[in-house]
C-alpha cells in the first residue's frame, strides 16, 4: 500500500494564501458503475487504500495550515469523496450542484444541507451543473466549463447568484470531462491547462486572458496532473505528473506530489477531493 508524499522546496517570494476546504472521507468508496472513461466496475477497488491515500491528502492540507472541514459520507454514495462536485462557494454564498447522472443526484441535496448548516446563503440550481468541478475562480472571474457534466444554462445562474463575470469554456475530450481535470488554478492571476481539452473558441479565450499560462502536455494531464490544488506558494499535485512538477518549479512554486491512484479509478484526483470554501 503506497500513500507517501514527495515534495520539492524552492526559495522564492511567493506568499501562501489562507485556505479553507471541505472534504469527505471515502468510507464507501468503490466503483460499482461507469459514468466516465476512468471507471471500470470490473477492476477491483480497495476502500482501505482509498482511505489511506485520502488521509495523506487531508494531512498535507493540515500541514500547510489549511482549515479542513468535513462532511459526513452517506452510505450508497460511492463518489461523495469528490467534494469539489458538491457546489461552488464565493462571498458567503453556495451554488448547489445538480448532477448529470442518477447515481450521484442525491449528493446535491446532501451538500446543500451542509452549506445551509454552516452559514452559507444557498442558491438551489435549476440547471444541471457539477459544482467546482466545472467552476474555478481566477482573476476575480468564474471560469465555467460545459460540454459534458455542466450545462451552459447554469452559467447564467452563476452570474445571477454571484454578480461576477462568468467565462464559458467548452470541454471536448471525454477524458477531461470536468474543467478541473483540464485546468489548474496556480494563484489569483495564473493558470495551467491542456489546450486540446477545449474547443478552438475556448482556446482563443484562454490564450488571450492567460498569455503566460503553464501549458501542460497530455502525458501529465492523463494522470490527472492538472487536478491539483494550491495556496499560491505550494501546489499539491499528482506524484506521476513529473513534467508539470518541473514547470511549476520553474515558476517558483513548491510542490507536494501525492499518490491518489486508487481514487483515480473513480475518475478523481486531488482537486476532485477538495471543495474550496469562500465565506
Amino acid at each position: 500500500m503506497q500513500h507517501t508524499a514527495t515534495s520539492t522546496a524552492l526559495s522564492g517570494d511567493r506568499t501562501a494564501k489562507s485556505k479553507t476546504v471541505l472534504m469527505c472521507r471515502p468510507e464507501h468508496f468503490t466503483v460499482s458503475y461507469a459514468i466516465n472513461p476512468w471507471m471500470d466496475p470490473s477492476k477491483p477497488t480497495r476502500t482501505e487504500v482509498a482511505l489511506a491515500q485520502w488521509q495523506t491528502l487531508h494531512d498535507v492540507y493540515v500541514g500547510l495550515g489549511y482549515d479542513v472541514e468535513l462532511i459526513d459520507p452517506v452510505t450508497g454514495l460511492d463518489d461523495m469523496v469528490y467534494a469539489a462536485n458538491g457546489g461552488f462557494t464565493l462571498d458567503g454564498k453556495a451554488y448547489g450542484a445538480k448532477f448529470t447522472y442518477a447515481e450521484r443526484m442525491p449528493e446535491g441535496p446532501a451538500y446543500m444541507a451542509w452549506f445551509a448548516d454552516n452559514g452559507f446563503e444557498v442558491h438551489e440550481p435549476e440547471h444541471v451543473n457539477e459544482g467546482e468541478g466545472d467552476m474555478l475562480l481566477s482573476q476575480g472571474a468564474i471560469l465555467a466549463g460545459h460540454g459534458f457534466r455542466t450545462s451552459l444554462e447554469s452559467h447564467d445562474e452563476l452570474r445571477r447568484a454571484f454578480d461576477r463575470e462568468v467565462v464559458s469554456l467548452r470541454l471536448v475530450d471525454p477524458r477531461f470531462y470536468h474543467l478541473d481535470t483540464a485546468m489548474a488554478i496556480l494563484d489569483d492571476e495564473q493558470i495551467a491547462y491542456l489546450p486540446a481539452a477545449f474547443d478552438e473558441a475556448s482556446q482563443a479565450v484562454l490564450q488571450r486572458r492567460y498569455p503566460d499560462a503553464v501549458i501542460v502536455d497530455e502525458v501529465d494531464a492523463s494522470v490527472l496532473g492538472l487536478n491539483s490544488f494550491g495556496d499560491g506558494r505550494t501546489m499539491v499535485i499528482a506524484q506521476r505528473a513529473t513534467g508539470f512538477e518541473r514547470q511549476l518549479a520553474e515558476r517558483g512554486f513548491e510542490t507536494i506530489g501525492l499518490d491518489l491512484s486508487e481514487l483515480l479509478l473513480g475518475g478523481g484526483g486531488i482537486k476532485c477531493c477538495t471543495l474550496e470554501l469562500r465565506r
